[in-house]
């Protein structure tokens, strides 16, 4: 346990970039940390950050030291959890990574009815997206992941995989909002807003401008979609989104369209977490969960 809290103290000083900042954010002295490091390393055998004129950085030892840390917390939540199951103890933590699109609704909703059953259980939840979810997942910064058109990797185990077709939003006195299915090539006639390219929105959407005859070319390119989704309402310019994502209140003044498959193909929401990796029991638990939820979607 005491080198738990070494880390606790490796990992501030990495996030913060400072020895000083990192022992001002743990209300310690910055010589009692700097004293803490320099024992581990002595201990060790070797020095995990570089000194920089400005601060500390972690050296490729320490990115290796990091690494096999969070893998030994991971086990050891893995543990803690069965042995508090086997009390009949229902406690946990699950760390989720997640597309932006399942923040607004899906996992809220999840996260509180899973607690329900399950008080003593915490979550944390980290909006990701499709490279840095996997990232998280590879080391350990997160149990689950559910995210939209991942870049799938090697590591990367899909538990489940949901269509989405992706969807228009707009006013309702749009001039494609009497259309039942719209066409992607009016909708780019029209000013519209896009996710930044980070995103499996946005992914779909090149890949099918370029074999058509529209280029994308918007007038707004964000990376919220909380935004994109208000900033329709001021130009009446359309905006992409997966259904998972969207809820459309009566008296909004909005409504949404399905694009034609034809143009766009859905695109798959996976569940997934890396492979071979044995999860804390609350963490699968809550991914089967997850799963379910999805399913009844379908």
């Amino acid at each position: 346990m005491k080198h738990l809290q070494d880390f606790a103290y490796i990992e501030a000083v990495m996030r913060a970039g400072s020895i000083r900042k990192a022992a001002d954010d743990m209300n310690i002295t910055a010589s009692a940390l700097n004293r803490r490091i320099q024992r581990f390393e002595e201990e060790f055998g070797s020095e995990i950050f570089e000194r920089l004129p400005r601060g500390v950085r972690l050296n490729p030892a320490g990115e290796l030291l990091v690494q096999h840390f969070r893998a030994q917390v991971s086990d050891l939540r893995r543990v803690q959890s069965q042995v508090a199951d086997l009390s009949g103890i229902r406690r946990g933590h699950v760390s989720v990574a997640c597309s932006q699109a399942l923040i607004p609704y899906f996992m809220p909703e999840q996260i509180a009815r899973y607690r329900e059953s399950h008080p003593g259980v915490t979550f944390s939840v980290s909006v990701r997206d499709r490279d840095a979810a996997e990232r998280d997942l590879s080391t350990f910064r997160s149990d689950i992941a559910l995210v939209f058109e991942p870049v799938l990797l090697v590591d990367f185990e899909v538990q489940m995989s949901v269509p989405q077709t992706i969807h228009v939003l707009m006013r309702e006195d749009h001039p494609l909002s009497g259309q039942p299915v719209l066409r992607l090539r009016d909708c780019l006639d029209h000013p519209h807003v896009v996710p930044s390219r980070q995103f499996g929105v946005r992914h779909l959407l090149d890949a099918a401008a370029a074999r058509g005859s529209r280029a994308i070319a918007p007038v707004v390119e964000a990376d919220s979609f909380d935004f994109m989704r208000h900033y329709v309402l001021h130009e009446n310019a359309i905006a992409f989104q997966i259904p998972i994502g969207l809820r459309i209140w009566p008296g909004s003044g909005m409504t949404v369209r399905p694009l034609s498959s034809r143009d766009v193909p859905p695109g798959n929401l996976l569940l997934g977490q890396m492979r071979g990796r044995t999860l804390p029991v609350a963490s699968a638990r809550f991914a089967q969960s997850l799963g379910l939820a999805l399913e009844a979607l379908t």
